[in-house]
């Protein structure tokens, strides 16, 4: 630094024209900066800068202080306020004398206090803690799990839950996190649901809707029966599918091919069986009909041959004579063909008209 000039450096304030150098660092007055001709002094701003740095830090202060005097529950959330690792407090969702009485016999939460209004608490800084579950409905897909029906045939059950917090002291003593509550969750539905099943055959299962439903039902009222002390509430189960263990498969598909064949072997079978029958029934009606048919025809042929006998009668009684003229003429018409030689007694009545006697 420059005594004479207040430099770093011995810089030089004249540039090589000697022209004064804007940039100025004095003793006295710190920097300076010019810009546009007009010179801007940091040291004139110190008030300001210390003002916005105390209200910053303020701020900062309060916010520490109200997290450690206040915390807010969202209404989507329940809480539990914990000191010395004890529930001192509960937000939680739904009826509070229902709560107490969920809580009547645990002694270590008998001097609990119980609050299910959300938005800003106060706790004792250091001392107390919160914690936080939710208050929304939570689905629970279920481990997919093989059941055996009352007739002894498997059937793959892939099952979900949907439950809730019904209170949440009880289950963060009991349970703690939502992993462990779906486990038990799985071991406890599973264990009624395979109770259930083996009640009944696996046809019902598959196809009765109603015996399903109703089944389910008893799945959820078992289950909150168990878990009433976790601090948790079954709201629903449900069957996503139902389908028989892989293995199976060609089992079933070779004894429903072979059923099929039968039945269709069956059919064909009674088909044969039942058109033989139509067939001996035709049959049977044409030979009646043909007999009906001839026996009218020989009486109609009958009849007819009694008229043309009463008619050449009739015929025969008017003139003897030209009635034995006319059937001579129709025995030589039908005797004496082209080229034909007979050898008769001329002294034959067949004869005489052709002798002309």
């Amino acid at each position: 630094m420059d005594n004479n000039t207040g430099n770093f450096g011995g810089y030089n304030n004249n540039d090589n024209y000697g022209n004064q150098n804007n940039n100025i660092f004095n003793k006295k007055q710190g920097f300076r900066v010019f810009k546009g001709g007009n010179d801007f002094n940091f040291s004139n701003y110190k008030g300001s800068f210390k003002f916005v740095v105390i209200f910053v830090a303020v701020i900062i202060i309060i916010t520490i202080v109200s997290n450690l005097f206040f915390f807010t529950v969202d209404e989507r959330e329940q809480a539990v306020v914990k000191q010395f690792n004890e529930v001192v407090k509960i937000i939680a969702d739904g009826d509070i004398e229902e709560i107490k009485n969920s809580i009547a016999h645990h002694p270590q939460l008998s001097g609990v206090k119980i609050d299910n209004r959300k938005g800003l608490h106060f706790k004792i800084p250091f001392l107390q803690s919160v914690e936080y579950f939710t208050g929304m409905l939570m689905t629970f897909d279920g481990t997919v799990r093989e059941v055996i029906t009352k007739d002894q045939k498997k059937l793959v059950l892939d099952n979900y839950a949907v439950w809730k917090l019904s209170n949440p002291a009880l289950f963060a003593m009991s349970v703690g996190n939502e992993t462990e509550a779906n486990k038990r969750l799985d071991d406890i539905i599973y264990s009624k649901i395979n109770e259930e099943v083996g009640k009944v055959e696996a046809h019902v299962v598959i196809s009765d809707k109603n015996y399903v439903a109703n089944m389910l039902q008893a799945v959820v009222e078992d289950a909150n029966e168990h878990i009433k002390n976790f601090g948790m509430e079954v709201v629903d189960v449900r069957i996503k599918r139902t389908d028989l263990p892989e293995e199976n498969y060609n089992n079933i598909f070779n004894r429903m091919k072979t059923e099929r064949e039968k039945a269709a072997k069956t059919y064909r079978s009674e088909g044969q069986e039942e058109a033989q029958k139509i067939r001996s029934e035709a049959d049977r009606e044409a030979t009646i009909i043909e007999a009906n048919a001839y026996k009218e025809a020989e009486k109609i042929k009958g009849e007819g041959d009694a008229e043309a006998a009463r008619i050449y009668a009739e015929a025969y009684s008017k003139d003897p004579e030209f009635y034995a003229f006319w059937r001579s003429l129709q025995a030589y018409k039908k005797t004496l063909k082209e080229n034909t030689t007979i050898i008769i007694d001329k002294e034959s009545d067949f004869v005489k008209y052709l002798y002309g006697e």
